[in-house]
This record gives C-alpha cells, sequence and structure tokens, in this order.
C-alpha cells in the first residue's frame, strides 16, 4: 500500500487539471522524456537480470523467440504464453 499510494493521489490530484497540463507544450516534452526514460529502465531490467539469466542456450533463445511470436503476431493471451514456456522449459530441462 506504501508502494502505490503516492501515485494514485498524484494521478488523483491532477486529473482535474490534466486535459489543460496535456496541451501545455512543456508538459508534453516532460511526458516524453519519462516515456523514454521508462523504456530504457524496461530494457535495462530485461537485460540484466531477465537475459543474462535466462537465456543460457540456444534452446532457451529458441524459446523466447517463439514465445515473443506467440504475443506479436499470434496474438496469444499472455498468461497461455506464459504458461506454455513455463511448461516447454520444464520437459526440456526433464529431458535432459
Amino acid at each position: 500500500m506504501a508502494i502505490f499510494a503516492p501515485s494514485f493521489l498524484l494521478v488523483f490530484a491532477a486529473l482535474p487539471f490534466w486535459e489543460r497540463m496535456r496541451r501545455n507544450l512543456r508538459v508534453q516534452s516532460a511526458l516524453t522524456g519519462v516515456n523514454a526514460a521508462v523504456v530504457g529502465l524496461l530494457l535495462a531490467a530485461l537485460y540484466h537480470p531477465v537475459w543474462t539469466i535466462a537465456i543460457r542456450q540456444p534452446q532457451d533463445f529458441g524459446l523466447a523467440l517463439v514465445a515473443l511470436v506467440a504475443l506479436m503476431f499470434w496474438r496469444l493471451p499472455p498468461w497461455l504464453v506464459v504458461a506454455g514456456s513455463g511448461a516447454a522449459g520444464w520437459l526440456a530441462n526433464a529431458a535432459l
């Protein structure tokens, strides 16, 4: 609760002024910068620890690629892709 409460309070406080703030060029520039920073943080979190721990063999990369295709092109639900990837990884490790 203590982690999320400040952001919710900030959103609720800014909500009445949101339309006016959205039209302000400075606010638009700030939001563009914040969006770029968030993308950078997400990419950094994807690489370390996720990529460096999870992708150890070519089969791991193949499974990650199939999961990406399942999400982006086949448009499968994320829960199904996670469950399928977990099952495929478990079966691959059980076969070793």
